[in-house]
């Protein structure tokens, strides 16, 4: 079961922005810039730097809250566009290209980097609309207003409090990283799990609120079954996607957009996104002293590579992220070029996951005429297709003949209520949990006993373990 180390749903503060110079469908050119030179351009462009202190640090915090929104829910980028905000004052910020930046208001910028505002006990950056208060009026802040509330002798946070309300709150000193997509590396399909498939299903259940036709998923457990796929198809039908089941990168973003749309948060008053709604299905980080099915996965991936790359050293697959394993996954970073940490982030999870299945992908048939192939890295249950169900059917057939009550099955590489029912036999038989589901341990169960069945020899449940 493919998973991902990270959670989506954490806002960062991007090392750059790229910003389309003028409204979003006009013919006009993007520019790339830091996030704190865009902030500060802005600042330049909307505020006098002869204002009082706090009225500008006020203006500022909502010039920053109001562009890491833009980026947080992804409001250009879901929608097909290639840029993170506009220069369009009607609908965003002013921004001027290559304008000069006042000093006073650069010194503020640079201080309050790392901070916005957001709804207490709520996640993403507060949408903090504002307007000048003169030629035009909003439901936000009040340029000119916090003007004369800082002469009154307000801080910058009263004055905030004052426009936005009491239940607001400053993350200070928020991480920097690079903006990346939303969009989960692989698309999400039967047998895939992690934080992904998590949101996947807190999304598509908050979207069935408003859509009712569209299934609740009874658990959010970061496991996409029958249950979630049913969701998709639905949700694809009612929004006029192709209705495979599979969320690639159209049906991610138009999720993405409806589920903005229904929970308003690129709004004042949106419905917030609280911290108990994270899915936080595996740890951020795989490192020393982890343990789980994801460490389970990765030693997988490890010991199977290491057979064809023997700079990697094999680990036992056991579930326990010691010194070990640690040691494996730095030697496959120093192999692929990846920063060498010994940490299993996103980035190493998926590059040894591509790495895996280039290698069994490549491996030729002749190779399979006694031994069974290796896991597949995807957990498969009912609804999965195709050449690994078709190789699970006929290892299930060769173990019914040594065990009858598992029952013969159609090679047809269709998983279907039949092939549950002798997959539960087969781990009723050897102990194992009674899901359907073939998961590594399963897997593994099968294709040792099949080995055995036709060699008449005897093998280690896990495979590829040493």
């Amino acid at each position: 079961m493919p998973t991902e180390a990270q959670n989506p749903l954490i806002p960062v503060i991007p090392e750059t922005i790229t910003v389309h110079l003028g409204s979003p469908s006009s013919n006009a050119p993007n520019v790339t810039v830091s996030f704190s030179d865009y902030i500060k351009n802005v600042a330049s462009s909307e505020l006098y730097p002869t204002w009082p202190e706090p009225a500008l640090r006020a203006n500022i915090l909502a010039q920053i809250s109001f562009a890491l929104n833009r980026i947080y829910t992804e409001y250009y980028r879901s929608r097909g566009y290639n840029f993170d905000i506009t220069s369009s004052t009607a609908i965003d910020q002013s921004f001027v290209n290559n304008r000069d930046i006042f000093e006073n208001i650069s010194h503020i910028v640079d201080d309050l980097f790392g901070t916005y505002i957001r709804r207490i006990n709520s996640v993403e950056p507060l949408f903090a609309q504002y307007c000048n208060g003169t030629t035009t009026t909003c439901e936000g802040m009040s340029q000119w207003g916090s003007v004369a509330l800082a002469e009154s002798g307000l801080t910058a946070f009263e004055i905030l409090q004052h426009y936005y309300g009491d239940d607001i709150e400053l993350v200070e000193d928020a991480p920097v990283g690079s903006i990346t997509e939303s969009v989960p590396p692989l698309p999400l399909r039967l047998g895939f799990g992690g934080n992904s498939v998590a949101l996947l299903q807190t999304r598509l259940n908050r979207i069935s609120v408003n859509y009712p036709n569209i299934p609740k998923i009874a658990n959010v457990d970061g496991f996409f079954g029958t249950d979630t796929r049913n969701a998709v198809i639905e949700f694809q039908k009612t929004f006029n996607l192709v209705p495979d089941g599979v969320v690639g990168r159209a049906t991610w973003y138009e999720i993405l957009r409806v589920y903005s749309a229904v929970k308003r948060l690129n709004e004042l008053n949106s419905e917030q996104l609280t911290f108990s709604e994270l899915p936080l299905i595996y740890p951020i980080d795989l490192r020393e002293g982890s343990t789980g099915y994801g460490v389970e996965l990765v030693q997988y991936y490890l010991s199977l590579i290491s057979l064809y790359n023997n700079t990697i050293p094999a680990v036992a697959i056991d579930g326990i992220f010691g010194p070990k394993t640690a040691n494996s996954v730095s030697a496959f970073q120093r192999a692929y070029d990846l920063p060498e940490t010994g940490i299993v982030d996103a980035d190493t999870f998926f590059k040894m996951y591509d790495v895996f299945l280039g290698i069994i992908n490549s491996l030729p048939d002749v190779n399979y005429a006694y031994n069974a192939k290796p896991f597949p890295g995807i957990s498969l249950l009912v609804g999965s297709t195709g050449e690994y169900v078709r190789l699970l059917q006929t290892y299930l057939n060769t173990l019914a003949t040594v065990y009858p009550e598992i029952g013969t099955l159609a090679v047809d590489g269709i998983f279907g209520e039949a092939t549950e029912n002798a997959v539960k036999t087969v781990q009723r038989i050897f102990g194992l949990p009674e899901t359907g589901v073939v998961n590594l341990a399963t897997w593994n169960v099968i294709a040792g006993q099949y080995e055995s069945i036709l060699t008449g020899g005897t093998r280690s449940e896990g495979q590829w373990s040493e």
